[in-house]
């Protein structure tokens, strides 16, 4: 959520902007292993670049597994955190306290158990009283499976304060990529306030 003194409502008609982004063509990862295999330095490389890989993965996992998303606030009396590997829908009836004018970063942890995912990105669309105030879109980047969950921080911002800033906020978060593919969506409340416990 931007730092704004004055809620305003969002056009998302300056949301689409069309780039000519074409994503390249999709390689599984077993496919890009046997690409090039009689190159010693290239196979050390893809190695590092895709870390250990996991030996089994159950085939009816996703491909991306969200984990959870945490609100990193060095002022927070406690962590401000959703797990999201469960029921996510319940989560719209619990709402988090954050305190205005508090500097925080929202981290995501996810993984990606079976193919490269490209072009990942977190969306965060923000209402207040029914009208749109916001929308996030960052750019996560691109992931090879591996054992170990990802973790993404965005950058610090500021929470709006003020009185007109005041209040309950409505949100809608996406977890999608290149393709499209909605790997999670999500709804929850953010309660900007005076104090931390007003």
């Amino acid at each position: 959520m931007a730092d704004k003194s004055e809620i305003k409502s969002v056009d998302d008609s300056e949301d689409e902007v069309d780039l000519n982004y074409k994503a390249p063509e999709k390689k599984s990862v077993q496919e890009l292993q046997e690409l090039d295999k009689d190159d010693e330095s290239l196979m050390k490389y893809k190695q590092a670049l895709l870390g250990k890989l996991p030996t089994a993965v159950d085939p009816n996992a996703p491909n991306v597994q969200v984990l959870s998303m945490e609100l990193i606030c060095n002022e927070a009396p406690g962590p401000i955190k959703m797990e999201l590997a469960g029921n996510v829908g319940t989560l719209k009836d619990h709402t988090y306290v954050l305190k205005e004018a508090s500097c925080y970063r929202v981290k995501i942890t996810f993984k990606v158990n079976k193919e490269i995912v490209s072009g990942l990105k977190y969306v965060q669309h923000t209402f207040k009283t029914g009208i749109k105030v916001d929308k996030e879109t960052h750019m996560v980047g691109s992931y090879g499976p591996r054992v170990e969950a990802y973790e993404f921080l965005t950058p610090p911002e500021d929470a709006p304060k003020g009185m007109i800033a005041r209040g309950t906020y409505s949100i809608k978060s996406f977890f999608t990529d290149d393709d499209k593919t909605n790997h999670l969506s999500w709804e929850w409340k953010l309660s900007i306030k005076k104090e931390w416990k007003d």
